[in-house]
């Protein structure tokens, strides 16, 4: 009677456990299965560089034209301006960029810019009479080199404002300069030589951008651009005399309207696709035969 209570109790032990078995296995079925590893980050290919191209139009200005002798023995040339006219350009531009954060970059720009007519009537008062007038007219192109910098003001919905400045050079190419007698100089014929120079220019731009795709972002701007002066060679008389004269638009001033693309190096690039490797098998129950 003693050894039976000990053999009852091994028994009922071993009951127990085979009937809390498949609830355990059970159990471990309802855990959630492990994290799976995060893809791997993207890569960028070339940094933050980035091409860029630009065509346009601007509308210029000038302060006024500067009639200067520079005859021998010297005649001081008094005049009176009755109009003083210059045409517009066309441009396209090429440049290279670096974009330092998301809202600062910096870029360096070469354009050429087509002919422009330039245009000056004026009344000779050099020996004090009336109704002598000289008509100059000429053509010049013009070269600009500018190195700008630009923040950008936030995005929305992929389209991005911002403000700029530059700083750089103007090398104007002028040429076909004639000079026409009118009213009492009528007859009286000039012609001048082309001549090049180069001087100091400046830029301030505004303008929208547009991310097309990750790499290309188009613009549409204004850009303020002052090129200094324009200078023509010297103007002496057909066949020939012995006055000489060099006139000088001053403070020429562009509203340029201009269309641009920038061809991002620096966008993310994904590395080989990825997939996420099959979830474990949950494992069977175990079943317990009694």
């Amino acid at each position: 009677m003693g050894r039976s209570k000990p053999l009852a109790l091994a028994r009922i032990f071993t009951l127990a456990a085979s009937v809390a078995a498949p609830g355990l296995v059970h159990a471990a079925d309802l855990l959630p299965p492990p994290p799976m590893p995060l893809p791997p980050p993207p890569v960028e290919i070339g940094g933050s560089w980035y091409l860029r191209g630009d065509v346009g139009v601007g509308i210029l200005d000038l302060r006024k034209t500067v009639v200067e002798d520079v005859s021998t023995p010297r005649v001081p040339y008094k005049y009176t301006a009755i109009e003083d006219h210059v045409g517009d350009q066309a441009f396209v531009g090429v440049g290279v960029g670096y974009q330092y954060n998301p809202w600062l970059r910096f870029d360096v720009t070469g354009e050429y810019r087509t002919q422009a007519e330039w245009r000056f009537l004026a009344e000779d008062r050099s020996y004090d009479t009336r109704g002598g007038y000289n008509l100059t007219t000429g053509k010049f192109s013009s070269v600009v080199g500018l190195a700008n910098g630009y923040v950008d003001l936030g995005n929305w919905y992929g389209i991005t404002p911002f403000v700029g400045a530059g700083v750089g050079f103007a090398h104007h190419m002028f040429g076909g300069v004639t000079d026409q007698g009118q009213g009492t100089y009528a007859g009286g014929l000039g012609y001048g030589r082309a001549k090049d120079n180069t001087n100091f220019a400046w830029a301030a731009h505004a303008g929208l951008s547009y991310a097309v795709t990750p790499n290309l972002k188009l613009e549409l701007a204004y850009r303020y651009l002052n090129m200094g002066e324009a200078e023509t060679g010297v103007v002496g008389c057909l066949p020939s005399c012995a006055l000489k004269t060099v006139y000088r638009a001053k403070e020429l001033e562009s509203h340029d309207i201009k269309l641009g693309m920038r061809w991002m190096f620096g966008a993310p690039v994904v590395t080989a696709a990825y997939e996420p490797p099959p979830p474990p098998m949950p494992m069977a129950p175990l079943v317990r035969k009694y």
